[in-house]
């Protein structure tokens, strides 16, 4: 596939053989990104690691200081005062076996979800389900907690899963195109600060390969990777 005018002029921009700092690299991507809508603004790490063994699977959380960017859809499963406080903490979706069995049929309509512990047994059934579609609530990642309302709160607030995938590669949004220069720098940060705490014991040798940031319609612009946290 062909990259079209725009993308060429953008990637004129980037030295592809630079690792530009943090600050400079967000900077250029701000002046690449000149689509017409709010481009989502990504960072993608590759690590030195082997996500087949558990003590190198890194999934872990993260608060953006100034969030996502994105409006997060937030079911949450819970009965009695943890499906009020749910619903008050602003919970898109609330409530447990009428929604355990929507989900059984393939409802789709929420990014994230949240579940009491004692609900897990029930979700359990429905690993085929969610799994696949990384909807799969985990204690790793916050979602399953005996306090879902604050759970809520953090996710809409802009709390992100920062998790590993198959290839040894994180990626996450750090906000959007009409972020400032120095709320994407502070979201960049903060990711790059949560994975270098997260950095396994069993892991030798390099661990930091390769930073990248881009933009939706963007090219990749390496990031220095001695960054300071």
């Amino acid at each position: 596939m062909q990259n079209g005018k725009r993308y060429k002029s953008s990637a004129e921009l980037v030295d592809r053989m630079k690792e530009y700092s943090v600050e400079d690299a967000v900077g250029l991507l701000k002046s690449a990104a000149d689509t017409k809508f709010d481009e989502t603004i990504e960072i993608a790490v590759n690590l030195g690691v082997d996500p087949r063994h558990s003590d190198q699977n890194i999934r872990v959380t993260t608060s953006l200081p100034h969030g996502s960017g994105k409006q997060v859809s937030v079911l949450a499963l819970a009965s009695g005062p943890e499906l009020k406080a749910a619903e008050e903490a602003g919970a898109d979706y609330a409530g447990s076996d009428e929604f355990l069995a929507k989900l059984e049929s393939g409802w789709n309509e929420m990014d994230v979800i949240v579940a009491t512990p004692d609900l897990m047994p029930q979700l359990g059934k429905l690993g085929k389900v969610l799994g696949p579609k990384g909807l799969m609530p985990n204690p790793k990642s916050g979602t399953v907690t005996k306090d879902v309302a604050a759970a809520v709160r953090e996710i809409k607030a802009g709390r992100i899963e920062i998790r590993v995938d198959k290839n040894g590669i994180i990626h996450a949004p750090i906000g959007k195109k009409s972020f400032e220069e120095d709320q994407l720098v502070q979201n960049l940060r903060s990711v790059l600060s949560t994975i270098m705490r997260a950095k396994p014991a069993a892991v030798k040798g390099t661990y930091l390969k390769k930073i990248t940031v881009s933009s939706t319609m963007g090219p990749g612009i390496k990031v220095d990777r001695a960054f300071k946290a």
